[in-house]
This record gives C-alpha cells, sequence and structure tokens, in this order.
C-alpha cells in the first residue's frame, strides 16, 4: 500500500482552515491599518497596500510611501513579512512595488510562499483613475507549489473629495493554480477629515463552481490629528466565519508613523492575529 495517501491526509489534519481554503491565504495580506479595519481598504489608497488591492488607488494622493509590515498568528503559527513602496509624486504616474514572505501551515505542512508585484496607477481625469499590476508568486512546501505569473487592474471613480468607488479583477492571467484563482471586488470609502468609512466586497465565480461573496467593513476615527482607532468586520464565504478586528496607530505631520492591529475569528480555528507596520511618507 502507497504511503502518499496517508501523508496527504495526515497534512491535510493538522493544517489551518486557510490550508482548506488554499486560495484564501493570498487575499489575506494586507498592512496592519487594513487589518484593523477588517480589510476594507481597497477605494482609499492611503497605504502602499494599494499595490496588492486596486492599483488605481495608487494616483488617488501624490506622495512616496514607505511601508514595512509584521504579522502573526499565534493560534496558527502563521505569519507574514512585507516591504512595499510606491511614488506618486514624481509624476502623474504613480508605480509601486512590494514583497512579501508568508509563511503557512505547521510542520510538515508549512508552506513558504513569495509575492512580488509591481503596479502602476495613473489619473486618466480628475475623477476617473486606471491601474494594473504584474504578479509573482513562488511558493513550495509539501504539497503545495506554484511558479506563476498573473495580472490585477482596477478602477477607480473619485466622485467628490470625499467619496470614492472602485472596482477591481485580480489574477486575470489564468494560471491554473488555486492560489491564484480569478476574483473581482468591489469597493466605497468615504475620507470626511478625522473620520474614514471603507466597505469592500470580494466575489469568486469560479473555485466553488458558484459564487462566493466575502464581505468587509471598517471605520478610523483619528483623535487629536495623532492617533488613530480603527474597528473592523469581516465575513468569509469559503470558509462561512466572522472575524472581528480592532487598530491604533500614531501619525507624524508629514504622514508616517506606525500601527498596530489585532483581529480575532469568531468560530472555524479562532484564528488570533497581531500585525505591525511601520510607515514613512513624504508629500
Amino acid at each position: 500500500m502507497s504511503l502518499r495517501p496517508v501523508v496527504l491526509l495526515f497534512a491535510v489534519c493538522v493544517s489551518t482552515a486557510a490550508l482548506a481554503q488554499p486560495e484564501e491565504d493570498l487575499r489575506d495580506v494586507m498592512s496592519a491599518r487594513a487589518y484593523g479595519m477588517g480589510g476594507a481598504y481597497r477605494a482609499l489608497g492611503l497605504g502602499t497596500e494599494a499595490v496588492l488591492g486596486n492599483p488605481a488607488a495608487m494616483a488617488l494622493y501624490p506622495a512616496y510611501r514607505v511601508e514595512g509590515t509584521g504579522a502573526w498568528d499565534h493560534r496558527l503559527k502563521e505569519g507574514v513579512l512585507g516591504v512595499s513602496l510606491i511614488d506618486g509624486a514624481t509624476s502623474k504616474l504613480a508605480m509601486g512595488v512590494d514583497y512579501h514572505w508568508v509563511s503557512l501551515g505547521r510542520g510538515g505542512a508549512r508552506t513558504t510562499a513569495h509575492l512580488s508585484s509591481l503596479g502602476v496607477g495613473f489619473p486618466l481625469t480628475p475623477g476617473i483613475l486606471l491601474g494594473a499590476a504584474a504578479r509573482y508568486l513562488r511558493m513550495s512546501g509539501s504539497d503545495r507549489y506554484a511558479n506563476s505569473v498573473t495580472v490585477d487592474t482596477g478602477l477607480l471613480f473619485r466622485l467628490s473629495e470625499s467619496f470614492v468607488a472602485g472596482i477591481s479583477g485580480h489574477n486575470l492571467i489564468n494560471t491554473d493554480n488555486v492560489e491564484l484563482t480569478r476574483y473581482y471586488s468591489g469597493h466605497l470609502g468615504i475620507n470626511s477629515g478625522m473620520l474614514t468609512l471603507a466597505g469592500d466586497v470580494r466575489a469568486d465565480f469560479e473555485t466553488n463552481d458558484k459564487t462566493t461573496l466575502t464581505y468587509s467593513g471598517g471605520l478610523e476615527y483619528i483623535l487629536g490629528m495623532q492617533v488613530p482607532l480603527r474597528a473592523g468586520y469581516s465575513y468569509d464565504g469559503f470558509t462561512r466565519t466572522s472575524r472581528l478586528s480592532t487598530g491604533l496607530g500614531f501619525m507624524t505631520e508629514t504622514g508616517g508613523g506606525l500601527d498596530l492591529a489585532y483581529r480575532y475569528e469568531l468560530g472555524g480555528e479562532k484564528s488570533r492575529m497581531l500585525a505591525l507596520t511601520i510607515r514613512m511618507q513624504m508629500n
């Protein structure tokens, strides 16, 4: 009798809920600010996570941004380290690069992923912004492997000074890889001074041969012009679990600073994640 079925069964048993739905792992990579707001960030364009979200958002606000992020789930023993840069000030064509190292699973089922992205965003008119990003994934582990390139695109509508709406398509090049399945997102953002509200909906029409939706919503309120307080909620349509999150930060006069976030899952594997992002910005 072959040992291969036994080994694969063992790997499934000790893996996380994310491993049961591998297509969701890399959709969950973001900054501490975004974690604190429940994963609702694609319409905001306030951080370098725009490279991974809607690349058109890189051109919303002209600035140089550098961010470093680390996150650790102490229950699932999974972690993320990343660094990203956006140049939105040199010209109207904003450019960004992002690299994340992701550790998934436990023991013999542990998988390591290297996710690299290069994106551009451009304001077609003052109210319409376009963006695209190329993504390269290198992943290796006991039963998961990827060496693939794909593309994201995005469109944003600046409906007023404080209201932005957008749509984006992700992994549009078919790689036949479950880690890079195609999905789409619609998102809204309202930024009215000290208060920011955001909502995202992700739709996957292919992975389960049906429509699978994931919802995210969050808010941020800045105290004393320097201390942002955040809260968020998300519902994962793949695992059918809810997540609550909270966060706070410190902002310098130039827009730099640091952010902390804590996210916990209700049900499922009861994931508990802590994230930290250090930000630098020059206008």
